[in-house]
């Protein structure tokens, strides 16, 4: 869940506001490295998606050479696309996927759509991206899954007979399972990271749409998001052991909500880079 209560001030860009948050030497050398292979060996491209309700600017990473390889969607936290998820899109085309990051909130703004001053922590800030978020409706959601994995299916670089991932962040996690729910047939493994309100008492609660998916599943859970709602990872894991689906729900203990995301202030390396290595062993069991 993305308010103040969680999130003690989420930054736009790590190159920008590592120094000012006080994170210093937050990325190690040896992942600096490997973001910057990751960069010399991905052909990256910004790409104007066209949906039901306009454009959505987005960016589209692939590795350089002939492919194809498997697809994979990304959802982005509330914050939007931005330095930070680019580099993720990065890191993970680098691995030998077609990957989208696309703008969430197109309708309202292109991206980046907050800067590097933007604190979570204060109202004024939070009032530019909630109204926007709160727009973003399961309808919304759905539709636009299905005009992001099409336009991935329509690249050269993608390969069709290969199941798509999808992942996603904060906000990112409710659109993640929406996603997996919707085109069930074409996504074969879906991961969320400190995803909010994966579980309500709302009848359109994310969790309800387990029974629609067919992917293997991870939940990477925040420490307090646990501590806030800690019947929350136990509605999920009994919801795919009804639905038969496997999937691994975990607490990261001290781990808090944003902790995957350079440039927060609560960002964790060890458990970003756990998270990581998690998705990417996902990925390789139901994709390659």
């Amino acid at each position: 869940m993305c308010d103040d209560m969680i999130h003690q001030g989420l930054t736009h860009d790590p190159t920008v506001t590592r120094r000012t948050f006080g994170l210093g030497a937050a990325a190690s050398i040896a992942l600096q490295s490997k973001l910057a292979a990751a960069q010399a060996k991905v052909v990256q491209k910004d790409v104007d998606v066209k949906m039901e309700s306009g454009v959505s600017d987005s960016a589209l990473f692939y590795p350089e050479g002939k492919g194809p390889w498997p697809a994979v969607l990304v959802w982005t936290d509330i914050l939007g696309l931005r330095p930070v998820f680019r580099e993720m899109g990065q890191r993970l085309a680098a691995e030998g996927y077609v990957v989208l990051v696309p703008n969430p909130f197109y309708r309202n703004a292109k991206a980046p759509v907050v800067d590097g001053s933007f604190d979570f922590s204060k109202p004024e800030d939070r009032a530019k991206v909630m109204p926007m978020a709160a727009a973003l409706t399961a309808e919304a959601n759905i539709s636009d899954a299905k005009a992001y994995t099409a336009f991935l299916d329509a690249q050269p670089q993608t390969n069709k007979k290969k199941k798509m991932g999808v992942q996603g962040y904060c906000m990112g996690g409710p659109l993640t399972f929406r996603t997996a729910a919707t085109i069930a047939n074409r996504i074969g493994a879906a991961a969320t990271f400190h995803g909010g309100g994966l579980v309500s008492d709302k009848p359109d609660s994310p969790h309800l749409l387990i029974p629609k998916m067919k992917a293997e599943v991870l939940c990477a859970v925040a420490d307090n998001d646990d501590k806030r709602d800690p019947t929350a990872k136990d509605k999920l894991k009994e919801a795919f052991a009804a639905a038969h689906l496997k999937a691994t729900v975990e607490v990261y203990e001290g781990c808090n909500h944003g902790w995957t995301v350079r440039g927060s202030q609560v960002y964790n390396e060890a458990g970003a880079e756990r998270a990581w290595s998690e998705l990417l062993a996902l990925y390789k069991r139901n994709l390659a």
